[in-house]
């Protein structure tokens, strides 16, 4: 007994181990195949070369001057000038951090996205299990009113029974089955979903079994590591970063601009050239907009605030739904595995002591209570999977 306890115990953690991995190369699949994903992948490289654009010194200018003389004696002038703009050193250094910050958050932007379409194939995979595993339930349901519709319609024809006894247990048969069609229309929708997901590739599924999900011992632990996870926060945080950067470039806009360049003149007889040095004094171009910049950094950090405490309640409120849906789940268990009466049921219905109706009553408390279970195993895996999706 002992070796075939330890055998079981093998088996389960083999079985649970291929099914996780299963799940783990779906994963993989829709990541690599996705062509969402891959959109945004190509959208995010475009935007961190936008973000690196516009960040150097202004185009040289270059100037050619030919005038014609009058009198024709007097000859021509000829003046070419070349300049180059270019503002206080100090704002390229800042377009150049700020330009860094936002291709840093658009990669953040891309990973959110990656999360939230690996969160919707996890769920759909979530989901298919819970339809297998009822399926497989249902399928024993079957064999069992296929094994009363034929004994009843036996008995018809014997007359042992009577047309409604028969007709109720052909009733039932048929509402099994389309029981069965249903589950199977709604894995077919399922799959049909993932292949989406996947760029239109077929997905191999197979598991059908939920795996052991586990709550965090401790919320405040956990959360403390999934905040400095989740891209949403990172981005805001990363947009205020952003802002403070904004402040210092807007100060050193208001610094002076310069323009140096080198200049010649040509007339007949005559050639000057030298260079040429001028100051931009911004005294209205820039007027608020330091202002401005530290409004907008403000606005971010409440911004950060605000987001940082709903996402603390909301991952609370996930965490309290789960743990709710695991005492649920275990109460189910329990009772499933102290009042099945199904084989006493099927005795007493063949021998007699009880009507169809009674036992089909019977029976549906039963079946009712295993729908419950599973229902409340599928929601405590479909929450538990929106609680650490930071960790897809």
């Amino acid at each position: 007994m002992k070796k075939l306890i330890i055998n079981i115990l093998l088996f389960v953690g083999v079985y649970t181990a291929s099914a996780q991995n299963e799940y783990e190369q779906v994963l993989q699949q829709i990541e690599t195949n996705s062509s969402t994903l891959n959109a945004l992948r190509m959208e995010a490289e475009a935007k961190k070369m936008n973000n690196r654009t516009g960040i150097y010194l202004s185009n040289p200018e270059i100037e050619f001057i030919y005038l014609w003389g009058s009198p024709a004696e007097t000859g021509s002038r000829q003046d070419i000038s070349i300049k180059q703009a270019f503002d206080f050193p100090t704002v390229y250094v800042n377009k150049n951090k700020i330009a860094k910050l936002e291709n840093s958050n658009v990669e953040l932007e891309y990973k959110s996205e990656r999360i939230n379409i690996l969160l919707t194939a996890k769920q759909i995979y979530i989901q298919l299990i819970y339809y297998k595993m009822l399926e497989k339930e249902y399928e024993n349901r079957l064999q069992n009113a296929k094994n009363i519709a034929s004994a009843y319609k036996i008995k018809l024809d014997k007359g042992e029974t009577n047309a409604i006894e028969n007709n109720k247990a052909q009733l039932y048969l048929n509402s099994i089955e389309n029981e069965i069609k249903n589950m199977e229309t709604e894995q077919t929708s399922l799959l049909s979903e993932l292949v989406r997901l996947n760029g239109g590739k077929e997905i191999l599924f197979s598991a059908d079994n939920f795996f052991d999900t586990q709550l965090p011992d401790n919320f405040e632990l956990w959360y403390a590591q999934a905040e400095a996870k989740n891209p949403l926060l990172q981005y805001i945080k990363r947009q205020t970063e952003i802002n403070q950067q904004q402040v210092r470039l807007s100060k050193s806009l208001a610094l002076p601009k310069f323009t140096v360049g080198y200049m010649r003149e040509q007339v007949v007889g005559q050639r000057f050239e030298g260079v040429s040095v001028g100051v931009s004094i911004p005294l209205w171009e820039n007027k608020n907009r330091v202002k401005q910049a530290k409004l907008q950094m403000k606005a971010s950090n409440a911004t950060f605030e605000d987001k940082r405490i709903q996402f603390y309640k909301s991952l609370q409120n996930l965490y309290a739904k789960a743990a709710n849906l695991k005492q649920t789940l275990q109460k189910y268990q329990k009772s499933l595995s102290a009042y099945n009466n199904g084989r006493l049921l099927k005795k007493a219905l063949d021998s007699g002591e009880i009507s169809l109706l009674d036992y089909l009553l019977e029976s549906q408390y039963y079946y009712e209570l295993f729908n419950k279970m599973l229902e409340a195993e599928r929601d405590y895996e479909l929450t538990v999977a929106a609680l650490e999706s930071v960790d897809l």
